[in-house]
């Protein structure tokens, strides 16, 4: 009986039959976060620009002049266009099946890996329109060629059956692509008219030689239900559309195109716009290959830089010797500015392409806005005059402010109240320096021994702060924890806070990883989301990421971060000798120093995760906050109730 009891309790054995093999387009449905970002709304939208990509890219390259955008009553989605149209013959290494097959139902197929068919394009991996196929349930394709009608129908990655000839298409040519979004994959979400909108109008003014025409069977009684788009002007119509009745330091704004071929000689071009104003904040929007790279990249470094030089030297020509004072900082404040450049083979950062990473951009786009900048200036003196004193003004307040934290620090112990169990840095400007809210004295302990003290400061919190969500105010306002956090920051909160008092560049929150940890994170973000919104805002918070196990083999030591990544090296090995130790990690209070140092604080050898704001959809994050951190326990029931089955591991 015992001998049974045991065998039957044995786990199952590990050999070749363990390993799971995923074919076609189900590592697509299994890990859909790392193809299109995750399975939230903005992941939806994106499936979208993977589409509509596609056809701005046939624009690009001269074969499409027009592009249909269609929403339908059943939130099924359409784009057309007028280009080449997908190959619909047999593939020369798939003879059973189309092109358009291959293209629609494999990883890593496409027509912009050599750049024979496109000279720039925003698709690089051969991944997305196959992506979008496999997170849909319906899929319709239709190819207009050489006067005839093909069409192909898929359901989540499969092909219904093959590509089949359904009519003549004589004043007809062009893919139209129909796609309903899988329910199993994105549950609740649906395609919001208002950001489709969005997204088509400022895909017409990337390219000016294409028209988009949009077109919703559901009105969300704000966005236009019929609209068409052509914007000869490109990137200064939109500009000066954008800002609308603001006052600008420049009557028109500095624009240009610049083809890098006859430049360069290498493929390519750049457009940009910018202007600047007392009335609004600055911003720049950047776009490679008409893709939106809102995390920037080298393309805006290169323009940046071409403008920041660009100022000094005419600063130098009116012996302005306070030009030489002005930082990129002062040139993003009330700069308002678009950039879009065309390059061949782009490396982006992730598929969801949000930082543009070729190391070549920079100086091409440095290169081709710097002179026309440097004439632009000198052509227009009475525009070149205001903004040059409207830099030098910034430059001042931001020394005079730098100046007076250096006092402030300086006499920190007279001028500021700071809570007793601060542990401060003890440098002298805000700059480079970092406070980390830590879990706890335990944690605090070993954070203390593994700074660095002269950037980075400690404030260990006790136990789970209060829930400032729906919390009345003078609750909040005798909060110990939260009086310590406000008086370490320096910003005060709500109608007081003051983004100029932070008293740190870098605010990280390192909890343990466990459920409890990943709770304390959450009232922490919920706090800086509710009483200083700026600080998420402009990229000040931050999550530290601590492993959950150290791997010890003889020599060789590894720190990871979850359960998977663990088997993944017990089974590969370390390359040391003998048997793999592992130990766990049940909090950053049981973490040495140094194993603290090398994996959590150590800026060269750790990993952060920046808290952002969906500035595109900012009351889509507020409705999450109210769902999830809110006092209606039954909106977390429904939201629990509606995601569940997206859970892939539980920690319990």
């Amino acid at each position: 009986m015992a001998d049974d009891l045991l065998t039957a309790a044995a786990p199952a054995e590990y050999d070749a039959s363990s390993i799971e093999v995923l074919e076609g387009l189900e590592p697509v449905r299994k890990r859909p976060g790392m193809y299109i970002g995750g399975t939230d709304e903005r992941a939806l939208h994106h499936m979208v620009a993977e589409i509509l990509d596609n056809s701005m890219d046939e624009a690009v390259a001269g074969h499409a002049n027009r592009i249909e955008i269609e929403l339908h009553a059943d939130y099924a989605l359409t784009v057309r266009d007028n280009g080449r149209g997908i190959p619909i013959d047999p593939h020369p290494k798939f003879p059973g099946k189309s092109a358009l097959e291959v293209i629609l139902c494999t990883l890593h197929a496409g027509g912009k890996f050599s750049g024979d068919a496109y000279e720039t394009s925003g698709g690089l991996h051969g991944v997305g329109a196959s992506v979008v196929n496999a997170l849909s349930d319906s899929m319709v394709v239709e190819v207009a060629r050489n006067r005839e009608l093909f069409e192909q129908r898929f359901s989540r990655g499969h092909p219904l059956g093959p590509v089949a000839k359904i009519g003549q298409a004589p004043n007809r040519r062009g893919t139209s692509v129909t796609f309903h979004a899988d329910e199993q994959i994105f549950g609740h979400h649906r395609f919001k008219p208002a950001r489709l909108f969005k997204m088509v109008r400022s895909k017409a003014y990337l390219f000016s030689g294409v028209e988009i025409r949009w077109k919703t069977a559901i009105d969300d009684g704000e966005t236009p239900t019929e609209a068409s788009f052509h914007f000869p002007g490109g990137l200064s119509d939109y500009l000066t559309e954008t800002l609308g009745t603001a006052t600008t330091y420049a009557d028109r704004p500095f624009a240009g195109t610049v083809d890098f071929k006859a430049r360069f000689g290498t493929p390519g071009k750049v457009e940009w716009a910018i202007n600047w104003t007392p009335s609004r904040d600055g911003f720049i929007q950047s776009y490679c290959n008409t893709v939106p790279t809102p995390e920037g990249g080298t393309h805006e470094a290169g323009f940046w830089s071409a403008i920041l030089k660009g100022v000094r030297a005419y600063g130098d020509l009116v012996n302005n010797k306070k030009s030489q004072q002005i930082t990129r900082d002062d040139l993003v404040t009330g700069g308002c500015a678009l950039v879009s450049c065309f390059i061949r083979e782009p490396e982006f950062v992730g598929q969801t392409k949000d930082r543009l990473a070729t190391v070549e951009a920079q100086k091409l786009v440095e290169g081709a806005v710097r002179d026309h900048f440097d004439n632009w200036l000198a052509s227009d003196t009475k525009s070149a005059g205001a903004i040059l004193d409207f830099l030098v003004l910034r430059a001042e307040e931001r020394l005079r402010r730098r100046q007076e934290k250096e006092t402030a620090r300086k006499s920190a112990t007279k001028k500021l109240r700071l809570p007793g169990k601060l542990t401060d840095c003890t440098a002298k400007s805000r700059e480079g320096t970092e406070l980390f809210i830590v879990e706890g004295d335990s944690a605090g302990g070993s954070a203390k021994g593994a700074r660095f003290r002269e950037t980075q400061a400690l404030l260990p919190l006790k136990g789970k702060i209060l829930n400032v969500l729906g919390a009345a105010s003078s609750k909040i306002g005798s909060n110990s924890e939260i009086q310590d956090l406000c008086e370490a920051l320096g910003t005060g909160m709500d109608s007081k806070f003051r983004l100029d008092d932070l008293r740190y560049e870098k605010i990280i929150i390192m909890t343990d990883a466990d459920v409890d940890g990943a709770h304390i994170a959450s009232l922490l973000m919920t706090f800086f989301w509710e009483k200083m919104r700026d600080v998420i805002r402009y990229g000040h918070l931050y999550l530290a990421c601590p492993p959950l196990y150290r791997l010890t083999q003889g020599p060789k030591r590894l720190y990871v971060a979850d359960d998977a990544e663990k088997e993944h090296w017990l089974e590969k090995g370390l390359g040391g000798k003998g048997k793999i130790d592992v130990q766990r990690f049940k909090g950053l209070g049981e973490m040495d120093a140094k194993d603290l140092k090398e994996t959590t604080m150590d800026p060269a050898t750790r990993k952060l995760i920046r808290v952002t704001i969906d500035e595109d959809e900012p009351g889509e994050t507020g409705d999450l906050v109210e769902r999830l951190m809110g006092k209606k326990p039954e909106l977390r029931f429904q939201y629990i109730q509606e995601n569940a089955r997206f859970v892939e591991e539980l920690d319990v």
